[in-house]
């Protein structure tokens, strides 16, 4: 159903937005978003297929530079042909380059996965480390992808800063930064840990479909209709 934000501007009314104060406590504010969030989308999740640390860990991967849409055409085979960390280590690197090839970056991508089978295999006894120094030490592995790891497969709080989480969080003005480190603290000192997984998702899933970059879709947006958006950059 159209906002109440769409339907005055559809009939030609300049809608009455209530202001973002700027001296509402920021801590408030940015819950207050999730809490939004939550109700707009209370099923958003990892969008990646997978069962498991080790499937997560590789899609994850794979997912640099590409869609997660895309990633999910070609890990069914892949997951099928290495099914844990000793068969990934002793593949062909001809035969990952022929599966991951409509990802593109189709060697870097392989080279990644056979360096994270043999490493798990050898120093992790083929199981994903639940740490984040562990999981950074994998080939192909930063802390974006540890992250998403920990918070999604282990269940531990962790926020995943993508374009989307990055984007909004500027625009929301929880942070001036584009360095996703210094983002995750910001976002970090706002949110309390349980948010921040399945926050950072519907931020995600709302940057999709309505905080879109070039063209944001002001008019469909609950959280502006809400006061809660000062729409910094736009």
């Amino acid at each position: 159903m159209p906002s109440s934000t769409a339907l005055a501007q559809t009939a030609g009314v300049v809608p009455q937005v209530p202001e973002v104060s700027a001296v509402a406590d920021p801590v408030w504010r940015a819950g207050a978003v999730d809490d939004e969030l939550i109700a707009l989308y209370p099923d958003a999740a990892c969008s990646l297929d997978h069962d498991g640390p080790f499937q997560l860990l590789i899609a994850t991967v794979l997912s640099a530079q590409t869609t997660d849409a895309r990633v999910n055409t070609v890990t069914p085979e892949l997951f099928e042909r290495y099914p844990d960390a000793a068969a990934l280590g002793a593949a062909r690197r001809e035969d990952l380059e022929a599966i991951l090839r409509p990802l593109g970056f189709q060697r870097a991508k392989a080279g990644h996965l056979l360096g994270i089978g043999q490493v798990l295999d050898e120093r992790f006894g083929g199981r994903v480390p639940r740490s984040r120094e562990g999981l950074v030490s994998l080939p192909g592995v930063g802390r974006k992808t540890a992250n998403v790891v920990l918070g999604n497969a282990f269940g531990e709080p962790a926020i995943t800063v993508d374009t989307h989480v990055g984007r909004l969080s500027r625009r929301l003005g929880w942070t001036t930064s584009k360095d996703p480190v210094r983002v995750e603290k910001d976002i970090a000192a706002l949110w309390e840990p349980w948010r921040w997984t399945d926050g950072c998702h519907r931020l995600i899933e709302h940057g999709r479909r309505v905080c879109l970059a070039r063209s944001p879709r002001c008019g469909e947006c609950a959280l502006l209709e809400a006061g809660l958006c000062p729409r910094v950059g736009v």
